[in-house]
């Protein structure tokens, strides 16, 4: 097994939060809890830390690789040389070496890359306030680089030839020798295809790939929220070999509803009522997003006080919060008539001269 470049930059034991002499079960309990901690479908925003850790528990959680990380970690890419663990140089690790210095100066043997994991995608969904709250199962659209159908990949036109690039003999580069070392280029006249011709196709305009649209289905849990992240495991690109592919991220948009607002998992709605209906009490009748409920309003209420409704507001998303769900939270506005009949008016003024002074805020001048 070839050590990676990254072997050499990253301490993987910092990053699962253990000591080098940890032992596996601490390792695995480290990185489960991390797992969990940074998981993008709970804590969105976190993927490159996820990735982060994944990367690290993928070699420490092999004792194999782990064995051979900690070699590295102590001798370094060529022990031999001047190397604190005093390891020694051996011709059969001139592959690796190859392979390392070959990515920094373009060595002239060409890396065999192996399967490599798709990388990730992203879709953005568009879903109104109700399927937001409920849940929803419903497909996105994700553009993806296909082989062009027209020319199967080749970039010439139908019917037309091609012929081996003459300045790169077809190997799609370029080498300047430098001795040990040559630094390669991509050729300028095929653009790295290793082969030209005449007419390019129409489709793809030459390059092989067009874009085309898949559609993925994708359950929408009850009680998303915007700028939320939703993973579906294994529908992002495709990997290369026998890799596996990338994951989509779908990041939802919930449209405005009219009556209602949201805070977590409560609804919140505003509902006027008259200032004779504030100083009384009085019953009102106030919707929700299933049906409508009656709500009593105590005498003496205050405009701005919140009332809660229990159980009417988002439904409880997943197991653990099953039977749970929000709450809905009337706000009440106590609405001051902007004008007034004569009768108003006397009711008014009868009402003023029996009422005692307001307390007023001392204000210094």
């Amino acid at each position: 097994m070839a050590a990676q470049r990254e072997w050499f930059e990253k301490d993987y034991y910092k990053v699962l939060g253990v000591q080098s002499s940890a032992t596996d079960k601490d390792i695995t309990r480290s990185y489960r809890k991390l797992a969990k901690q940074y998981h993008p479908d709970t804590n969105p925003g976190s993927e490159e830390r996820f990735k982060e850790i994944s990367a690290a528990y993928d070699v420490l959680g092999d004792a194999d690789k782990r064995k051979e990380y900690d070699e590295v970690r102590t001798h370094g890419p060529i022990g031999g040389f001047g190397a604190p663990g005093g390891g020694t140089f051996r011709m059969e690790d001139m592959g690796d070496l190859s392979d390392l210095f070959g990515g920094l100066f373009g060595n002239r043997r060409t890396a065999q890359r192996g399967p490599q994991r798709g990388a990730d995608m992203e879709a953005a969904l568009h879903l109104s306030f109700s399927d937001a709250v409920h849940g929803v199962t419903t497909s996105v659209n994700v553009p993806h680089d296909a082989r062009c159908s027209n020319c199967r990949g080749s970039g010439a036109a139908p019917g037309t030839s091609t012929h081996t690039c003459p300045r790169c003999g077809g190997t799609g580069s370029l080498n300047d020798n430098q001795g040990l070392f040559s630094l390669s280029t991509v050729c300028p006249d095929c653009v790295g295809r290793g082969t030209l011709f005449d007419t390019p196709c129409p489709i793809c305009h030459g390059t092989g790939t067009e874009q085309k649209v898949r559609s993925v289905k994708v359950r929408i849990p009850a009680g998303v929220e915007g700028g939320q992240r939703i993973r579906v495991k294994g529908r992002g690109a495709p990997g290369q070999g026998m890799a596996p592919p990338g994951d989509l991220y779908v990041v939802v948009h919930v449209a405005h509803h009219p009556n209602f607002g949201r805070s977590g998992r409560n609804l919140t709605i505003t509902v006027p009522i008259t200032f004779p209906e504030a100083a009384l009490g009085t019953t009102i009748t106030v919707p929700t997003l299933e049906s409508k409920v009656t709500l009593k309003v105590p005498p003496g209420t205050q405009s701005g006080r919140v009332l809660r409704v229990g159980g009417r507001g988002v439904p409880a998303g997943n197991a653990r919060n099953a039977g749970k769900p929000g709450d809905l939270m009337v706000k009440i506005e106590v609405l001051v008539p902007t004008a007034l009949t004569d009768e108003q008016r006397a009711a008014v003024e009868s009402l003023a001269a029996v009422t005692e002074d307001a307390p007023r805020l001392a204000v210094e001048g």
